[in-house]
């Protein structure tokens, strides 16, 4: 299998050749670029298995990169944002990222997560599952996004597999601890709200 490809998007330029360095050494492919706008021009040329995004960026800002991106692609999103700051992350799991990570940071940390999104939404969704369908609502592992009456939701990665684990599980209650590891692949810790984060977004695409 070749190796999986990492699009990194940071203006952070140490940072960018120490990451390519490491992750490299991991058997990823990583292409790096230095703002929104040279990211975007990057997947417009090839697809990527997984995007790092930073939120602070010049020429085209993390937030508006990830707003055109969701606008066609569905590729897993790691956002890098500014330690303790809740409104970037908010807002990223709003624009739909699929994990965020707080800066600074240890790259092995980073590498789990790819690991965890990769897993999530290549091996495990692709894997023989069916299909599900409750009522009007379609879960199509295939493409990897539901429907209602034949209208594509427009899940990201792990809106998808949060929406899965509850489809698979109909009629149990599923703990924010349990749908933290299914769903995100890591420990739910007391200050971590993710989860809710991205069962509000899905309930709003959902809708009554």
């Amino acid at each position: 299998m070749p190796p999986a490809s990492v699009l990194l998007v940071d203006d952070d330029r140490e940072l960018n050749e120490m990451l390519i360095e490491f992750l490299s050494a991991e058997a990823f492919r990583v292409v790096a670029a230095a703002d929104g706008a040279a990211g975007l021009q990057q997947l417009d040329r090839e697809k990527f298995d997984v995007v790092v995004l930073d939120v602070m960026l010049p020429v085209l800002n993390g937030f508006d990169f990830l707003r055109r991106v969701r606008e066609t692609l569905s590729v897993p999103v790691i956002m890098l944002t500014a330690r303790g700051d809740d409104g970037d992350r908010i807002l990223g799991f709003d624009l739909g990222a699929d994990d965020y990570l707080a800066k600074p940071f240890n790259p092995k940390e980073l590498l789990a997560r790819m690991r965890a999104v990769l897993r999530r939404s290549g091996g495990e969704a692709n894997n023989v599952a069916r299909n599900i369908a409750i009522g009007h609502l379609l879960l199509d592992c295939a493409i990897l996004d539901a429907s209602i009456d034949g209208v594509a939701l427009g899940l990201t990665a792990a809106e998808f597999r949060l929406l899965e684990s509850l489809m698979r599980s109909p009629r149990r209650t599923l703990s924010r601890e349990f749908l933290t590891e299914r769903v995100l692949g890591r420990r739910l810790l007391p200050t971590d709200r993710s989860i809710d984060t991205h069962i509000s977004n899905l309930r709003r695409k959902l809708g009554a």
